[in-house]
């Protein structure tokens, strides 16, 4: 019977997941905690959980990567490789992305480059930025540092005692994966729509919210007089007035105190509201805010703005800049933008203040597209030796003269002592939710099992593929593990799906190092929606895409994704008998 109620709260944790309500730290960190008070979990293996050392190396990876991140060479990267026709730099920024994805953070790779390529000229954002998601998910499959979603599952390996995952291990399938899945993006791309720069008909609008405030020259006027008709560049398209919408909007439609209008159209054009007294734009008079600078941002997954509207969390007060407009992927958002729950990968058009570039939670919730807000970037010295100095720390781990996790160390250390890296830096962008998330998992994990949930699992995916062998479970692992990656976050997918992996390879009684290693690379294959991967909600707003354009372009990179890592996993690792 606990074994039935244990899968019965993991659908349930499950479908809390895929509804996105609530976060995934918070529901991971809730169940572990119930499977303590079942007593499935003891309280030395709950806090044993969050003290894991390959947890503990995850996040070290990640404070080192902001360092790593600023380096001039990505940049410098990003410039030669937009040239020359569509075709051959589309081939050079896969190539480049899937190589910088392989040792450095897959979600900073992409934060930098997507910027570069919003920036430019030359070929359309929405012929490259999909690639540019999709080539970070392949360079992070060949390495073991590659994404923190093998570094996740080499975690539940050494929890249960198992051997770790070695720095190249996943580099014999991972690299023919990711070389097939670039020629088929190649292909695919022709299929992306073609959003030039410059061409607003072909952009999905903002929208500009504004409210007439009482005793405003306005009132009492009607749109006509009021010159709001005919405006340069663009269109009121309604009325908010307690509570009802008046759409479309009249010209003889009279304006009262407390309106609020939804204007859309050229967003260089907003500044044609600047001169209409009376208007408030997000609580600011219209004058003073669309006076100031303008900057478009991308909301990161690590910023507490996710499922927040702005009115909660203040946001003038938070970044000294008003919100002029809120696009999310081709999706059209009307209504009263400050009652919008945002999401990760929306767009913000904001007016910024002067002390706006001074905040330090900017790295931690944005990631800027405009050329008026670049990090400072590390000097050619600096560079030099944030990258030596991380190379170092690999070659010692492959070499087993130290172990990563201590490499690491030592490596912060460094980047602390030499001021590359400060612990005001650490402090704002310490990834507090992928340590809840991972060391709930671990702990989630421990109580699967101890209940026989995992064991029951097995049995059946050994019943249903019974027929078929060993191999056939391994396809059903992988297949799972896919499916749950493609409806949430890939490292919950990891967590997921390992104890039931590592419980059917038991009942078959094999090795478990492919079943192990399928996880890996199962968890990594979210081609299809975006919403599971966060590179793929990064872009998906730059590039103007819809849902649509992911799955038609992914599904013949995940089909041909699937065919190599299964046809190459149990060659390299073969199912014997343990």
């Amino acid at each position: 019977m606990t074994a039935y109620l244990t899968l019965a709260s993991i659908a349930l944790l499950l479908g809390l997941l895929i509804h996105g309500r609530w976060p995934a730290s918070v529901l991971f960190s809730l169940w572990a905690l119930a499977y303590h008070l079942a007593g499935l979990i003891d309280q030395k293996s709950l806090l044993a959980s969050y003290t894991n050392p390959a947890l503990i190396t995850v996040i070290l990876l990640l404070v080192v990567s902001l360092v790593l991140e600023r380096s001039v060479l990505i940049e410098r990267v990003t410039h030669r490789v937009l040239s020359g026709p569509e075709s051959w730099a589309s081939f050079k920024l896969m190539t480049a992305t899937t190589a910088l994805s392989a040792f450095l953070n897959n979600t900073a790779v992409v934060g930098i480059l997507m910027g570069s390529i919003s920036r430019q000229k030359l070929i359309a954002p929405s012929r490259l930025l999909i690639p540019l998601s999709y080539s970070a998910i392949l360079g992070g499959v060949t390495t073991l540092v590659g994404t923190s979603t093998n570094l996740v599952v080499n975690a539940f390996a050494i929890d249960n005692h198992l051997p770790p995952i070695g720095m190249f291990q996943l580099s014999w399938v991972g690299v023919p994966v990711a070389l097939a899945c670039m020629g088929v993006m190649l292909v695919t791309a022709r299929w992306l729509p073609r959003h030039l720069p410059g061409e607003a008909d072909n952009q999905q609008p903002y929208f500009l919210e504004a409210r007439v405030a009482p005793g405003a020259p306005l009132v009492g006027r009607s749109i006509e007089v009021n010159g709001l008709r005919h405006l340069d560049g663009l269109f009121l398209l309604e009325i908010e007035r307690q509570g009802h919408l008046i759409s479309p909007v009249g010209p003889e439609e009279i304006l009262q105190a407390g309106d609020v209008l939804l204007f859309t159209g050229d967003v260089n054009k907003f500044q044609t509201l600047h001169h209409v007294r009376g208007l408030e734009v997000f609580g600011t008079r219209s004058d003073a805010l669309l006076g100031s600078n303008q900057v478009e941002v991308i909301i990161a997954s690590t910023s507490e703005l996710a499922n927040k509207t702005l009115r909660e969390v203040d946001f003038r007060t938070m970044f000294d800049a008003g919100v002029m407009g809120i696009r999310r992927g081709d999706k059209r958002l009307t209504g009263q933008l400050g009652r919008i729950p945002l999401k990760v990968g929306d767009a913000l058009l904001l007016a910024v203040g002067a002390d706006f570039a001074q905040h330090h939670n900017l790295d931690r919730n944005f990631h800027v597209l405009g050329d008026t807000l670049v990090r400072p970037q590390l000097s050619g010295g600096q560079s030099a030796l944030a990258l030596g100095g991380f190379a170092l720390a690999i070659a010692a781990s492959v070499t087993e003269r130290v172990d990563l996790l201590t490499s690491l160390m030592l490596l912060m250390v460094v980047f602390l002592a030499t001021r590359l890296l400060t612990l005001g830096e650490v402090r704002r962008r310490f990834p507090f939710e992928l340590l809840m998330v991972i060391g709930s998992a671990l702990a989630l994990a421990k109580g699967i099992e101890s209940s026989g949930a995992a064991q029951l699992l097995a049995g059946w995916m050994r019943q249903l593929f019974d027929g078929t062998g060993v191999y056939g479970g391994l396809v059903g692992v992988y297949l799972l593990t896919l499916l749950l990656t493609e409806l949430v976050t890939n490292n919950a997918a990891a967590a997921l799906a390992f104890p039931i992996g590592l419980a059917t390879a038991r009942a078959f009684g094999v090795d478990p190092t492919a079943f192990v290693l399928i996880v890996a690379y199962g968890a990594s294959a979210g081609f299809l929606i975006p919403f599971g991967y966060q590179t793929h909600l990064m872009v998906m707003s730059p590039g103007h895409y819809r849902v649509t354009d992911f799955f038609r372009a992914g599904l013949p990179v995940s089909l041909t994704y699937s065919v190599v890592v299964l046809t190459l996993t149990p060659i390299f690792f073969p199912l014997t008998v343990g």
